[in-house]
């Protein structure tokens, strides 16, 4: 097996839906640090739009979708990763797991596969918690707990949102699961980069303390049943006015149980992207760009969440096709 310093380190960035890790992700690929990173995103629904939120940038993503990397996908990830491998000139390779994967069998795959195993070596995994969503989420779902019990880094982001004396309790939530972790508080997953990458900080004897069969490769998570993803695409541009006036009457009429919202949209008149985001109620968007050179304009939205109606978000998106389209 090569030494430490010759594999190919790995960061895993986790974290519940909407948490802020594509946000995080793009803060990495943005700062001036001369690496090259191979970037690889799994998503929950059959329809990827992570993607195109990502910034432009000189490293090549792939994408996995239609399941989660902890499960369906598992075997793309390691097919991925045996691709890059083959590559020179690499520095690192950065995974944005979906906001519904149990991190344990994803770094799984950098001991139980041989070739990945003396090639690669799991750097970190760095959580991203909601501090205004955390404690909501650790009573509604499993995933949350799971994802800071793995962490080497945790990321307490969107601190604006929410007072210092919440704040104060949210760490204490966190620090009652894992308290070998490194918390930062953030605001847009703001911070120096050399906090998550390069940490050498994944640490095998405390993760089998907590899961003792971590290396026998067992899989128990199984998903929340009530969670599903929805996706829609359309080939007509949309009326700016008339998304803005369903989106949110939507999510004030259905945002507790929409947890994560995120699309893709080509607006009337408009030469740029329009990337929209949301996280129950709490919505945000700008336009990010031109539309890539000969790619096909069409609006995309993805919607996460619990007792989905996908008929009448289909009637609902559609609805917002611009009158003379």
């Amino acid at each position: 097996m090569r030494g430490n310093e010759e594999r190919i380190p790995v960061t895993v960035l986790t974290g519940y839906l909407g948490a802020g890790k594509t946000t995080l992700l793009n803060r990495i690929l943005t700062e001036d640090h001369g690496r090259k990173y191979a970037v690889v995103i799994n998503e929950f629904g059959e329809l990827g739009v992570d993607n195109d939120l990502v910034v432009d940038a000189d490293e090549e993503v792939f994408e996995m979708n239609n399941g989660c990397i902890c499960c369906t996908v598992r075997g793309d990830l390691i097919r991925i990763i045996g691709g890059l491998l083959k590559r020179k000139e690499l520095d690192g390779i950065l995974i944005e797991t979906t906001g519904l994967a149990d991190p344990a069998p994803v770094a799984q795959t950098f001991f139980v596969d041989d070739e990945v195993r003396s090639r690669t070596r799991l750097d970190a995994i760095v959580t991203v918690v909601d501090a205004r969503n955390l404690p909501a989420r650790l009573a509604d779902s499993a995933e949350p707990e799971e994802q800071i019990a793995f962490a080497d880094v945790v990321l307490v982001n969107k601190i604006d949102l929410v007072t210092e004396a919440e704040l104060a309790e949210v760490e204490r939530r966190i620090r009652a699961i894992n308290p070998q972790a490194r918390l930062h508080r953030t605001h847009r997953a703001t911070l120096p980069v050399g906090d998550v990458l390069g940490r050498g900080g994944f640490d095998l004897d405390r993760i089998l303390e907590f899961e003792p069969g971590f290396l026998a490769g067992e899989d128990d998570h199984v998903h929340d049943s009530d969670v599903s993803s929805v996706s829609f695409e359309l080939d007509r541009p949309l009326s700016q006015e008339r998304f803005r006036t369903w989106i949110h009457q939507l999510l004030a009429q259905r945002g507790q149980d929409i947890l994560r919202t995120k699309g893709i949209l080509d607006f009337e008149g408009e030469q740029r992207r329009f990337a929209f985001q949301a996280v129950h109620m709490l919505a945000e968007g700008d336009f990010i760009g031109p539309w890539r050179t000969g790619a096909k304009r069409r609006s995309k939205l993805v919607f996460i969440g619990r007792r989905i109606d996908r008929t009448a978000l289909a009637e609902g998106f559609e609805a917002c096709i611009a009158a003379g389209a």
